[in-house]
Protein backbone atom coordinates (compact mmCIF):
# COMPACT_ATOMS: atom_id res chain seq x y z
CA UNK A 1 0.00 0.00 0.00
CA UNK A 2 1.33 3.66 -0.21
CA UNK A 3 4.75 4.59 1.29
CA UNK A 4 5.03 8.41 2.79
CA UNK A 5 8.66 9.40 2.35
CA UNK A 6 9.42 12.00 4.64
CA UNK A 7 12.02 13.64 3.52
CA UNK A 8 10.73 14.42 0.02
CA UNK A 9 7.04 15.12 1.44
CA UNK A 10 5.71 12.97 -0.75
CA UNK A 11 2.96 9.82 -0.56
CA UNK A 12 3.96 7.10 -3.08
CA UNK A 13 0.81 5.69 -4.87
CA UNK A 14 1.07 2.34 -6.90
CA UNK A 15 -1.40 1.91 -9.65
CA UNK A 16 -1.31 -1.27 -11.81
CA UNK A 17 -3.12 -1.55 -15.64
CA UNK A 18 -4.07 -4.75 -15.78
CA UNK A 19 -5.92 -6.92 -18.58
CA UNK A 20 -5.51 -9.51 -21.42
CA UNK A 21 -2.40 -9.59 -23.58
CA UNK A 22 -2.30 -6.82 -26.37
CA UNK A 23 -5.15 -5.15 -25.02
CA UNK A 24 -3.72 -1.65 -24.74
CA UNK A 25 -2.40 -1.28 -21.42
CA UNK A 26 1.32 -0.55 -22.55
CA UNK A 27 -0.01 2.00 -24.99
CA UNK A 28 -1.80 3.55 -22.45
CA UNK A 29 1.39 4.00 -20.42
CA UNK A 30 2.72 5.46 -23.45
CA UNK A 31 0.46 7.67 -23.90
CA UNK A 32 0.59 9.02 -20.36
CA UNK A 33 4.29 9.19 -20.21
CA UNK A 34 4.37 11.15 -23.46
CA UNK A 35 2.47 13.30 -22.02
CA UNK A 36 3.41 14.31 -18.76
CA UNK A 37 5.67 17.06 -17.86
CA UNK A 38 9.55 15.63 -18.43
CA UNK A 39 10.70 17.69 -15.32
CA UNK A 40 7.83 15.41 -13.01
CA UNK A 41 8.45 12.41 -14.37
CA UNK A 42 10.98 9.56 -13.87
CA UNK A 43 12.45 6.98 -16.44
CA UNK A 44 10.08 4.92 -18.19
CA UNK A 45 11.89 1.26 -17.69
CA UNK A 46 10.32 -1.77 -20.04
CA UNK A 47 11.42 -5.31 -19.31
CA UNK A 48 10.61 -7.17 -22.40
CA UNK A 49 9.70 -11.14 -22.87
CA UNK A 50 9.25 -12.81 -26.12
CA UNK A 51 5.84 -11.57 -26.35
CA UNK A 52 4.90 -7.73 -24.85
CA UNK A 53 6.28 -5.79 -22.27
CA UNK A 54 5.74 -4.55 -18.65
CA UNK A 55 6.47 -1.19 -18.40
CA UNK A 56 6.65 1.60 -15.17
CA UNK A 57 7.31 4.65 -14.66
CA UNK A 58 6.76 7.16 -12.12
CA UNK A 59 5.20 10.58 -12.16
CA UNK A 60 4.12 14.30 -9.51
CA UNK A 61 0.69 15.13 -10.74
CA UNK A 62 1.17 18.89 -10.61
CA UNK A 63 -3.17 19.58 -10.41
CA UNK A 64 -4.17 17.32 -7.55
CA UNK A 65 -3.39 19.56 -4.54
CA UNK A 66 -1.79 17.96 -1.11
CA UNK A 67 -2.70 15.68 1.64
CA UNK A 68 -1.90 16.57 4.24
CA UNK A 69 1.17 18.86 3.00
CA UNK A 70 2.41 16.14 1.30
CA UNK A 71 2.19 15.79 -2.45
CA UNK A 72 1.10 12.19 -4.41
CA UNK A 73 3.56 10.45 -6.64
CA UNK A 74 2.27 7.62 -8.43
CA UNK A 75 3.96 4.81 -9.36
CA UNK A 76 2.43 3.61 -12.85
CA UNK A 77 2.82 -0.30 -14.06
CA UNK A 78 1.42 -2.87 -16.46
CA UNK A 79 1.53 -6.47 -16.11
CA UNK A 80 2.26 -9.14 -18.75
CA UNK A 81 -1.12 -10.04 -20.20
CA UNK A 82 0.15 -13.82 -21.18
CA UNK A 83 -1.20 -16.33 -18.60
CA UNK A 84 2.27 -18.20 -18.21
CA UNK A 85 3.94 -15.03 -16.55
CA UNK A 86 1.10 -15.16 -13.56
CA UNK A 87 4.11 -15.15 -10.96
CA UNK A 88 4.94 -11.53 -12.29
CA UNK A 89 1.27 -10.73 -12.55
CA UNK A 90 1.18 -11.35 -8.88
CA UNK A 91 4.59 -10.26 -7.84
CA UNK A 92 3.25 -6.33 -9.70
CA UNK A 93 0.16 -6.49 -7.27
CA UNK A 94 2.12 -6.85 -4.41
CA UNK A 95 1.67 -3.32 -2.53
CA UNK A 96 -0.97 -2.33 -5.28
CA UNK A 97 -3.25 1.12 -4.36
CA UNK A 98 -5.70 0.96 -7.32
CA UNK A 99 -6.10 -0.90 -10.47
CA UNK A 100 -6.86 -0.53 -13.76
CA UNK A 101 -8.39 -3.23 -16.21
CA UNK A 102 -7.91 -2.52 -19.87
CA UNK A 103 -10.51 -4.23 -21.51
CA UNK A 104 -10.47 -5.21 -25.28
CA UNK A 105 -13.41 -4.18 -26.71
CA UNK A 106 -13.24 -6.71 -29.93
CA UNK A 107 -15.85 -9.41 -29.57
CA UNK A 108 -13.23 -12.24 -30.18
CA UNK A 109 -11.08 -11.53 -27.18
CA UNK A 110 -14.23 -11.50 -24.79
CA UNK A 111 -13.70 -14.62 -23.37
CA UNK A 112 -9.65 -13.60 -22.87
CA UNK A 113 -10.91 -10.62 -21.09
CA UNK A 114 -13.28 -12.32 -18.56
CA UNK A 115 -10.38 -15.31 -17.92
CA UNK A 116 -7.97 -12.16 -17.12
CA UNK A 117 -10.47 -10.57 -15.20
CA UNK A 118 -10.97 -13.77 -12.96
CA UNK A 119 -7.17 -14.08 -12.82
CA UNK A 120 -6.97 -10.42 -11.25
CA UNK A 121 -9.77 -11.47 -9.03
CA UNK A 122 -7.67 -14.86 -7.69
CA UNK A 123 -4.77 -12.56 -7.20
CA UNK A 124 -5.92 -10.29 -5.44
CA UNK A 125 -7.64 -12.77 -3.10
CA UNK A 126 -4.51 -14.88 -2.61
CA UNK A 127 -2.65 -11.48 -0.79
CA UNK A 128 -6.18 -11.12 0.88
CA UNK A 129 -7.28 -7.82 -0.67
CA UNK A 130 -10.63 -7.63 -1.54
CA UNK A 131 -10.90 -5.78 -5.32
CA UNK A 132 -14.27 -4.29 -4.76
CA UNK A 133 -12.96 -2.02 -1.43
CA UNK A 134 -9.86 -0.79 -3.30
CA UNK A 135 -9.98 2.11 -6.06
CA UNK A 136 -10.64 0.19 -9.10
CA UNK A 137 -11.72 1.48 -12.86
CA UNK A 138 -12.54 -0.33 -15.85
CA UNK A 139 -11.13 0.87 -19.06
CA UNK A 140 -13.58 -0.69 -22.29
CA UNK A 141 -10.14 0.14 -25.21
CA UNK A 142 -10.37 -0.26 -29.12
CA UNK A 143 -13.32 1.12 -29.26
CA UNK A 144 -12.76 2.70 -32.98
CA UNK A 145 -12.75 -1.13 -33.84
CA UNK A 146 -15.62 -2.62 -36.01
CA UNK A 147 -15.58 -5.57 -34.23
CA UNK A 148 -16.09 -3.64 -30.98
CA UNK A 149 -18.74 -5.27 -28.33
CA UNK A 150 -21.47 -2.88 -27.25
CA UNK A 151 -21.00 -1.89 -23.83
CA UNK A 152 -23.80 -3.35 -22.66
CA UNK A 153 -22.16 -6.55 -23.16
CA UNK A 154 -19.19 -5.32 -22.15
CA UNK A 155 -20.50 -4.17 -18.72
CA UNK A 156 -22.95 -7.20 -18.39
CA UNK A 157 -19.27 -9.66 -19.19
CA UNK A 158 -16.85 -8.20 -17.00
CA UNK A 159 -18.40 -5.29 -14.42
CA UNK A 160 -21.95 -6.56 -13.65
CA UNK A 161 -21.39 -5.30 -9.89
CA UNK A 162 -20.93 -6.77 -6.69
CA UNK A 163 -23.02 -7.06 -3.30
CA UNK A 164 -22.93 -3.84 -1.21
CA UNK A 165 -23.40 -4.42 2.72
CA UNK A 166 -22.35 -1.34 3.76
CA UNK A 167 -25.12 0.78 5.16
CA UNK A 168 -23.29 3.93 4.14
CA UNK A 169 -22.54 2.44 0.48
CA UNK A 170 -26.43 2.11 -0.03
CA UNK A 171 -27.00 5.09 -1.90
CA UNK A 172 -28.45 5.41 -5.54
CA UNK A 173 -24.94 6.96 -7.30
CA UNK A 174 -25.68 8.00 -10.63
CA UNK A 175 -22.92 7.15 -13.25
CA UNK A 176 -21.30 10.22 -14.19
CA UNK A 177 -20.32 8.72 -17.57
CA UNK A 178 -23.19 6.85 -18.41
CA UNK A 179 -26.33 8.59 -18.36
CA UNK A 180 -29.14 6.53 -16.82
CA UNK A 181 -26.93 4.06 -15.61
CA UNK A 182 -26.05 3.79 -11.79
CA UNK A 183 -22.59 3.17 -10.25
CA UNK A 184 -24.68 2.03 -7.11
CA UNK A 185 -28.32 0.72 -7.29
CA UNK A 186 -31.01 -0.98 -5.00
CA UNK A 187 -32.08 -4.88 -7.24
CA UNK A 188 -35.94 -5.14 -7.30
CA UNK A 189 -35.16 -7.89 -4.56
CA UNK A 190 -33.70 -5.31 -2.36
CA UNK A 191 -30.26 -6.46 -2.48
CA UNK A 192 -27.62 -3.38 -3.30
CA UNK A 193 -25.12 -3.79 -5.89
CA UNK A 194 -22.43 -1.59 -6.98
CA UNK A 195 -19.88 -1.58 -9.85
CA UNK A 196 -16.81 -0.08 -10.56
CA UNK A 197 -16.55 3.31 -12.72
CA UNK A 198 -16.01 2.66 -16.78
CA UNK A 199 -14.45 4.37 -19.79
CA UNK A 200 -14.35 4.19 -23.24
CA UNK A 201 -10.99 4.40 -24.77
CA UNK A 202 -8.84 4.11 -27.74
CA UNK A 203 -5.65 4.15 -26.41
CA UNK A 204 -3.86 4.26 -29.56
CA UNK A 205 -5.05 8.17 -30.41
CA UNK A 206 -5.55 9.18 -26.51
CA UNK A 207 -8.85 9.29 -26.18
CA UNK A 208 -10.22 8.02 -22.75
CA UNK A 209 -6.65 7.49 -21.45
CA UNK A 210 -6.08 10.31 -19.27
CA UNK A 211 -9.97 10.22 -18.20
CA UNK A 212 -9.26 6.62 -16.95
CA UNK A 213 -6.25 7.48 -15.12
CA UNK A 214 -8.10 10.41 -13.58
CA UNK A 215 -10.72 8.69 -12.14
CA UNK A 216 -8.02 5.71 -10.40
CA UNK A 217 -6.51 8.69 -9.09
CA UNK A 218 -8.78 10.37 -7.43
CA UNK A 219 -10.34 7.04 -5.72
CA UNK A 220 -6.77 6.54 -4.51
CA UNK A 221 -6.97 10.12 -3.03
CA UNK A 222 -10.28 9.27 -1.51
CA UNK A 223 -8.71 6.15 -0.12
CA UNK A 224 -5.88 7.79 1.39
CA UNK A 225 -7.91 11.42 2.92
Amino acid sequence: MSMINYASREINCKLVYYGPGLGGKTTNLEHVYGKVQPNTRGKLISLATETERTLFFDFLPVDLGTIRGFKTRFHLYTVPGQVYYNASRKLILKGVDGIVFVADSQVERMEANIESMQNLYDNMAEYGYDLTKLPFVVQYNKRDLPNASPIKDLQAALNPGWPVTAPERQKVTPDPVWPGEFLASQLPSGDWVERAPSFEAVAITGDGVFETLKAVSKLVLKSLG
